[in-house]
Formats: C-alpha cells, sequence, structure tokens
C-alpha cells in the first residue's frame, strides 16, 4: 500500500520537481506536527496566512457556529448574509475615507484581477503600470502585471498595454499619464525581497496618479492583515489608494481575497456591463465568519500593538555575521544570505532540526520569516537560535 507521501507525489500536481513532501499530522498554535512525531516551529505560517497560528479556537468556533447555520446558499451579491455584511461593514469601518465598499472574492489573485479590471472601467482607459520584479499572482491578469520574465514567458500573449517602471524612482512616475487606467503596487514588495517605499515615494506616487486621473491600486495581499502593526501596511505611509486588494491572511486559513473602493468607483461595476465582476463562492458565510472573528480577536487582544516589539526581537536574535541585512517591517521579515544556495541549503537543514523557513520566489538568497502574529516572544527566540546554529554549523557554500 502507497504511503501518503507517494500517493502526493503520484496524484496530486507538483508545481516543482522538488516539494519536501513533508507530511502533516495536525497544527496547533505556532507549531506544525507532523507523522513523524516531530513538532516543527512554524516561521512561515503558510506563507502569511495563518494570522491567529494554527486553528486558533476562536476562528475554529466561529467556523463550526456558521457550518449549523449554513453554507453556500447563493452566487455572490443576490443574498444578504449576516457574517459577510458585518465582515464588509467592520472593514470598511477600519479603514480611511475612500474606501467605502468591499468585494469579498476568493484569493489574493482574484482580488488583483478585479481590481485591474475596475480601475479600466471606471476610467475608461486600457493602460497599467506596475513595477519591474512585482509579484502579484498567478492568473492571466496578475502575471501579466508581474514583473519577472522568467515567470511570464511562456504563458504569453498576456494583457496587453502594461508597462513596468522602477520602484522608488522618482524620475518614473512621469510614465504615468492620462493614458493609464491604473497603477499597482505591492506596499512592501514580497518576492523580491521585502523591500519598502522610502522618502515619502508612495505620496509622490498617490499625487502623480491624481493629476492625471490614474487610479492607485495597492496590493495588500500580503502586508494586511496586521502583519505590520496596522490593518494595512499603507497606513505607515500616510496615503489612502484608491483601490486596495487584499487576500492571504484575512481568515487566518480558509481562502479569502476582497477589494476595496469608493461607492462611486465600485459602482461602476454595476452597468455597462453588469455583472462587471463576478463569483460564485466569494462572500462565502463560512469563510466571512472567519475572517470577522480574525478581526474580533485582533482588536481585542490588541495584537497588531504588539508587532513592533515582536519586530524588534527578531531584529536582536537574528544578528549574525552571515546575516547581510534584514529587509521589512514588522512580522514580514527577509534576512538575507549570501547566496540562492546558501539560503536553500539553511531552509532544509532547519526543517530538518524543526525550525519551518522558506524564501523569496524572486530572490532566493532571504530568507522568509513571516510567523502567526501570535507567535510569543520565547518561541521566536528558540527559532532565532536554531536559525544561527545552523548558520554556524553549514559553511559549504561560504
Amino acid at each position: 500500500m502507497n504511503t501518503l507521501k507517494e500517493n502526493f507525489y503520484t496524484y496530486q500536481a507538483q508545481t516543482t520537481n522538488f516539494a519536501s513532501g513533508f507530511e502533516v499530522d495536525y497544527a496547533k498554535g505556532s507549531y506544525i506536527y507532523g507523522k513523524d512525531g516531530k513538532a516543527y516551529l512554524d516561521f512561515v505560517a503558510g506563507v502569511s496566512v495563518n494570522t491567529l497560528g494554527h486553528s486558533h479556537p476562536r476562528v475554529n468556533k466561529a467556523i463550526i457556529d456558521q457550518v449549523n447555520s449554513y453554507m453556500h446558499v447563493a452566487v455572490y451579491g443576490e443574498y444578504a448574509q449576516e457574517k459577510p455584511v458585518e465582515l464588509c461593514k467592520r472593514l470598511v469601518d477600519l479603514t480611511p475615507d475612500g474606501l467605502d465598499q468591499v468585494y469579498l472574492v476568493n484569493s489574493g489573485t482574484e482580488a488583483v484581477e478585479a481590481s485591474l479590471k475596475l480601475a479600466k472601467r471606471y476610467t475608461g482607459r486600457r493602460q497599467l503600470i506596475s513595477f519591474r520584479n512585482a509579484y502579484h499572482g498567478n492568473t492571466h491578469g496578475s502575471l501579466s502585471v508581474s514583473g519577472d520574465e522568467r515567470k511570464k514567458a511562456a504563458f504569453r500573449p498576456l494583457l496587453p498595454e502594461v508597462y513596468f517602471i522602477d520602484f522608488n524612482n522618482e524620475d518614473d512616475l512621469l510614465k504615468i499619464t492620462k493614458e493609464t487606467a491604473g497603477v499597482i503596487l505591492e506596499t512592501i514588495r514580497g518576492a523580491s525581497g521585502f523591500t519598502l517605499p522610502k522618502n515619502d515615494y508612495l505620496k509622490k506616487l498617490k499625487g502623480r496618479c491624481e493629476e492625471v486621473g490614474a487610479l492607485l491600486i495597492l496590493d495588500e495581499v500580503q502586508p494586511g492583515f496586521g502583519r505590520t502593526g496596522k490593518l494595512f501596511a499603507f497606513e505607515h505611509y500616510g496615503i489612502v489608494p484608491d483601490i486596495v486588494a487584499m487576500g492571504k491572511g484575512m481568515a487566518s486559513g480558509l481562502p479569502i481575497g476582497a477589494f476595496m473602493a469608493s461607492n462611486e468607483v465600485m459602482g461602476s461595476l454595476k452597468q455597462n456591463p453588469q455583472l462587471g465582476h463576478i463569483t460564485t463562492f466569494g462572500g462565502n458565510p463560512v469563510i466571512a465568519a472567519a475572517a470577522l472573528e480574525v478581526l474580533n480577536v485582533l482588536e481585542e487582544e490588541k495584537i497588531m500593538e504588539t508587532i513592533d516589539h515582536k519586530e524588534q526581537l527578531f531584529r536582536h536574535h537574528l544578528q549574525h555575521p552571515k546575516v547581510k541585512t534584514i529587509h521589512g517591517r514588522g512580522l514580514m521579515l527577509a534576512p538575507q544570505l549570501e547566496s540562492p544556495d546558501y539560503a536553500l541549503a539553511v531552509a532544509s537543514e532547519c526543517m530538518k532540526r524543526g525550525l519551518i523557513l522558506f524564501w523569496l520566489m524572486y530572490s532566493i538568497e532571504n530568507i522568509r520569516i513571516t510567523p502567526p502574529l501570535t507567535i510569543s516572544d520565547d518561541e521566536i527566540i528558540a527559532g532565532c537560535t536554531l536559525f544561527k546554529q545552523v548558520l554556524d554549523d553549514l559553511n559549504e557554500f561560504i
């Protein structure tokens, strides 16, 4: 009889030729427990998804209570259902004026797709501008505005009239013109190295968009939902986007996405054509119940207020001669190592010793640290200590 791992490789389509096939037994808090009987401290959180850790009791209860009431009852936007409506209202209450309505979808990449459509529909323009080395997802539209040709070449032709500029390059802002429908940017860039805007770049970008009538779309799929110490990372930079896309950590483990805009902008999806965006499972009440409870826990337990302290704890305990620098903000951090090969070796060895790490898609020399926001100080110190022990022990790539 085949093992779970053998069946995994045989029947479940793979994305690479080197998936680990780690066999999961269960997960709780900051740990994933393998069928090998070992506990693995999770510094990745399902790639920034498990905001409140694994199997958070309040999120689990919210899911079960909703399942016991009803699950899917209608396609998106037809029936008024308590949890999706409450979730949308709470998000509007927690965000600045100008983000007046929420459209619930299934994933971050769908949120990006719909945001691009919305910018085109509202402005009547066709041109989109993104950034070199950006990452926005893997569906065709999201891939079109992602900025790494290595990931795109095999799938062309993609969307036409998509142009790329350089992040933090103020001169490039002049390439945003009255032909531009929307400019899309990760508030904190993910795959290319957790890099941050500097020198009031976001304010200057927003100003240029306003000058020419383009909509600014901020991709908060990864930094959103408290990961930087604010509900959304753009709150650190003194601007409000025209459209904000979110996903990943919204429901702490269930698939969800959303985008927000003003009433005026969002209303353009209702006509010419009707059903300008439609989704069958977007706004699923079970997933909305989970996302609403995530917001409740973040607020009531003041979790976002702990993020600055936890960031500083990580930065202190990650200091090591082989760590060149630490990119990122909050609990979206990336210690940079000497080379991609060395980073891969370090992550692999850490996994063997019980610490889950990953790397960044475009810049593999950077180690991903995106743990649950609920991670404890002791867990941070223990994981950083193990990481540095591995750095001490692995020298073959230096």
